[in-house]
């Protein structure tokens, strides 16, 4: 008698990190986070140099998606206002091409290096990766195995899109949401390598079980340069107007410093 046993298939690196990716999505919220038209977050911010705490305000952000980039590598699909102080009445605007920065004197273009990192730092961001990203052309996923990451477990997956720029997420095993990303951005001025990594934590519901970290901080070459804690986090407002992304026709617009 003839017995024909199944043949069992172990994962691939590319299918596992396929699969550690899909189920961050669905624990995220899925279609619901697939379709989060806009993000309005509020709360304190921080900025640091060399670990020395160099300024805190009250921040109000706005981002806006929209879906009408083909060339999702390469040209931004959110535009973003960061209002700063309790009036709100300073911050930067940042557009699919240019910045500015925005005070009673009226409205600067910021320097094209800072919005330059803006705009790379936003393109590999793994939460704009799977809201924007997820789906393009040359996007591969690829599993580098399990740590343990201040003491919590962790999937270690690298993203890698078609001009071979690599985010490494590191996604709680349990969750299955990030908690911690990295990768390498080549200074222009130094033309050395800045490492930047992300840490997001304390993850709540924002509405229809879309989950958002409520504390995110961000390193640069292993110094705390910025950090953020939110006090509520709400998607798909009526009151993220597409006038808070444009500049008021009225506004006075200065020279570039």
């Amino acid at each position: 008698m003839c017995f024909i046993l199944p043949t069992l298939h172990a994962e691939t690196p590319m299918e596992r990190g396929k699969r550690l990716v899909s189920e961050c999505l669905d624990a995220l919220g899925g279609d619901r986070y697939l379709h989060m038209e806009n993000r309005e977050q509020s709360g304190r911010a921080y900025s640091f140099y060399r670990e020395q705490l160099t300024g805190l305000s009250i921040a109000k952000i706005y981002t806006r998606y929209h879906n009408n980039v083909t060339d999702t590598a390469h040209e931004l699909a959110q535009r973003e206002r960061q209002n700063f102080g309790k009036k709100e009445d300073f911050g930067n605007l940042f557009g699919e091409q240019e910045a500015w920065d925005i005070t009673f004197r009226g409205a600067r273009p910021l320097p094209l290096d800072r919005f330059a990192r803006y705009k790379e730092s936003t393109i590999r961001d793994i939460f704009y990766i799977l809201r924007v990203r997820f789906h393009e052309s040359g996007l591969t996923f690829e599993s580098r195995g399990a740590e343990v990451l201040q003491n919590a477990p962790v999937e270690i997956v690298d993203v890698t899109d078609a001009d071979n720029r690599v985010t490494t997420v590191y996604f709680h095993q349990l969750t299955k949401l990030p908690v911690r990303q990295r990768f390498y951005r080549r200074d222009p001025v130094t033309k050395y390598k800045d490492e930047e990594i992300t840490l997001f934590s304390k993850y709540r519901d924002v509405g229809n079980g879309v989950q958002w970290p409520f504390a995110i901080e961000r390193e640069r070459n292993g110094e705390k340069v910025f950090e953020i804690f939110s006090d509520a986090v709400t998607i798909n407002s009526p009151k993220v107007l597409d006038s808070l992304f444009a500049l008021p026709s009225s506004i006075k617009i200065l020279k570039q410093q």
